[in-house]
């Protein structure tokens, strides 16, 4: 009996399992082994598909594993994988038995330790100043005195209580408060679109939009402050419009929000002192500043009346001013009489001489010598006139001439256009076609375009291309004289263009019997 159950051959009596059996088999053994695993490890290669899943590699200085990150796990964990952080996944392992391998399938991933989280803190600072989000250039400065503040931080804190008292205390201003959350995973996104929010708020609206921002939080740990070390907390920070100080934890807590801010608080308080003036002090400025205009104003002016006072002993006095105009107008109204007279008498002179060359003898001559000299350009004015009326007259000669054979050419071309839509008219018609041994047959003015219309119809009119002819039909025997008569009269012709030809012969009629058959043209 042994025999029987001996192999002849080593192994020729295990079982066979095909591809998918041994992969599933293999699949459910390790799932069962290692339902539920956590692994520390640092993250390799990372890949960030469009399908919003995470594939990675996990790695030791010996090994490597596979994991995947569903979409909606992705979505939810906080931190963010990058190559070369140390991290611990909670996942199952499964395989993958496409590719014949297995991976973790990741359902939650944090740092490994404060080394981990500040390794990736410092990474990310590195990549944001590359970027040159932390330019001292691109900083905007803070208002002295805002109209309205903007607040983002956590309405039930202490934080906001400190602000609101700071700013009382010292000028008191119109505040607007965006809740949010201050540690969590929340926080992050609600603070960046806090100030967002902000930033799109219309200057003038019903709603303010604010001229100052601070970002506030109280005291804690790096990883109650890690939200505000976020990439997009940092990003939105740096693109806001609106001049913004942070005031995130206490003096010695520092955040990427920090470093691409306008303006870094050690404190929220020291926030509220940033962002305006102490109000007495103002004031106590403003009245030694109105002080010392008042003695600046009345020194001004007393130092101006002495300077007058000197100036006005160095002037010498107006009666020795006035002497010697005086005594040389004194010497002109002396000399003026005589002045009148020589000018009147040089006028005379002078009329004297111009009337001697205005005689009536000389006025002869010059009018005789003007005369001449129209008379000889006469004939040439009347030449050059002519001459230019002729060049004007062949100028419209060519111009007519142009014109009308320009019109000639375009009436012979709207000719030739409508000669050629008239071809293509009569090439289109029906009638072109019936030349080419096509016809048209009618009923009753209607066109028959059905073997049962034709049936039914009382007589039937085919249209040739030289005439009409009307026949009769099994529905009516007697619209031509034919059915029983033997002797029927041929069918009536309808000229269209020409005469008609020949008259219609008489079809044939078969004997059947006792009664003859009445011919069908179908």
């Amino acid at each position: 009996m042994s025999d029987l159950f001996d192999d002849p051959r080593e192994g020729e009596n295990a079982p066979e399992f095909s591809v998918t059996e041994l992969s599933g088999a293999i699949k459910k053994m390790i799932e069962g082994e290692f339902s539920h695993v956590r692994i520390k490890g640092e993250i390799g290669r990372v890949s960030f598909p469009r399908s919003g899943h995470v594939y990675l590699d996990l790695k030791d200085d010996r090994s490597v594993i596979a994991g995947v990150m569903w979409k909606g796990v992705a979505a939810r964990v906080q931190t963010r994988p990058e190559e070369g952080m140390e991290v611990v996944a909670t996942g199952r392992l499964t395989t993958f038995p496409g590719q014949s391998k297995y991976q973790l399938v990741i359902e939650d991933l944090k740092p490994a330790g404060m080394g981990a989280l500040m390794a990736m803190l410092e990474k990310r600072k590195a990549m944001l100043q590359a970027e040159g989000l932390f330019d001292p250039t691109r900083k905007q400065p803070i208002p002295y005195l805002p109209e309205v503040i903007g607040v983002v931080t956590s309405p039930s804190g202490a934080v906001i209580r400190d602000i609101l008292h700071r700013l009382r205390d010292r000028f008191p201003r119109k505040v607007l408060i965006w809740p949010v959350a201050v540690q969590g995973d929340r926080c992050a996104s609600e603070v960046a679109r806090a100030i967002k929010g902000f930033n799109q708020l219309t200057p003038g609206g019903a709603l303010p939009r604010p001229d100052l921002l601070i970002v506030a939080r109280g005291g804690g740990s790096i990883e109650d402050l890690w939200g505000f070390n976020e990439e997009v907390v940092a990003r939105a920070a740096a693109a806001s419009d609106i001049p913004l100080i942070s005031a995130v934890g206490h003096e010695t807590d520092t955040t990427l929000i920090d470093f691409v801010s306008d303006k870094r608080a050690p404190t929220p308080t020291a926030a509220a002192e940033l962002a305006v003036p102490v109000r007495m002090e103002l004031m106590a400025w403003v009245d030694q500043q109105n002080a010392r205009l008042s003695r600046a104003l009345s020194q001004g002016i007393t130092q101006r009346g002495q300077r007058l006072r000197d100036l006005s002993r160095a002037l010498p006095r107006a009666e020795v001013l006035l002497e010697g105009p005086r005594q040389r107008l004194d010497v002109l109204g002396d000399r003026l009489p005589q002045a009148l007279i020589r000018g009147v008498q040089s006028r005379k002179v002078h009329l004297s001489e111009v009337k001697g060359g205005l005689r009536p003898v000389n006025l002869t001559r010059r009018i005789e010598a003007e005369k001449r000299q129209l008379s000889s350009l006469t004939p040439r004015l009347g030449g050059a006139l002519s001459r230019d009326v002729k060049q004007r007259r062949d100028s419209f000669d060519r111009l007519a001439k142009r014109l009308s054979d320009a019109g000639q050419r375009q009436v012979d071309s709207w000719q030739q256009q409508l000669e050629n839509m008239d071809r293509l008219r009569e090439t289109l018609g029906y009638k072109a076609t019936l030349q080419r041994g096509y016809a048209v047959v009618r009923t009753e003015g209607s066109v028959v375009t059905s073997q049962n219309t034709a049936s039914a119809a009382p007589h039937l009119e085919i249209e040739f291309a030289d005439g009409r002819v009307v026949v009769a039909t099994e529905a009516n025997p007697s619209a031509t004289g034919r059915g029983s008569h033997p002797e029927a009269t041929p069918p009536e012709t309808i000229p269209a263009t020409k005469p008609a030809a020949k008259p219609a012969t008489k079809p044939k009629v078969k004997p059947s019997g006792d009664k003859p058959e009445q011919g069908s043209l179908f």
